[in-house]
């Protein structure tokens, strides 16, 4: 399936969109902090498992109500792999203790809004009446 993403930044007033969109800038900001050996193994996969992230939301944000949540459960399973990831880099000290904590606190906040948005989705397909064929 190909879908076009046509929302320009200002059209995308999705609180889970911007939260996501915030925590990219973080890493972004603290990647050069990070030991040059972690950098650009497991820093560099959690940007992208990040970035893939934001792709989903972005993609369900897009979507008709119908479809959205096979790319919501995709964007909570690249979360959980995101936390494993952050878990990993502040167990070997690529991060520090303090930046783990501030990132895992946003990380839980897009999983709460995510979780609620599939929980939302779901709710609204068993409201929906039976499809009837003919």
């Amino acid at each position: 399936m190909l879908v076009h993403f046509h929302a320009s930044m200002e059209e995308l007033d999705i609180p889970i969109f911007k939260k996501a969109y915030e925590l990219y800038k973080t890493f972004h900001g603290i990647r050069n902090l990070v030991p040059k050996a972690d950098r650009h193994t497991l820093w560099q996969r959690s940007e992208n498992v990040l970035l893939e992230i934001i792709e989903f939301i972005l993609l369900a944000s897009q979507l008709p109500k119908a479809e959205k949540l096979s790319a919501l459960e995709r964007a909570s399973m690249k979360l959980n792999l995101l936390r494993m990831l952050l878990r990993l880099a502040r167990d070997t000290k690529a991060i520090d203790l303090k930046k783990s904590v501030s990132i895992q606190q946003i990380v839980d906040e897009i999983g709460r809004m995510l979780g609620g948005w599939i929980k939302s989705v779901k709710s609204a397909d068993t409201r929906a009446p039976p499809q009837r064929s003919f």
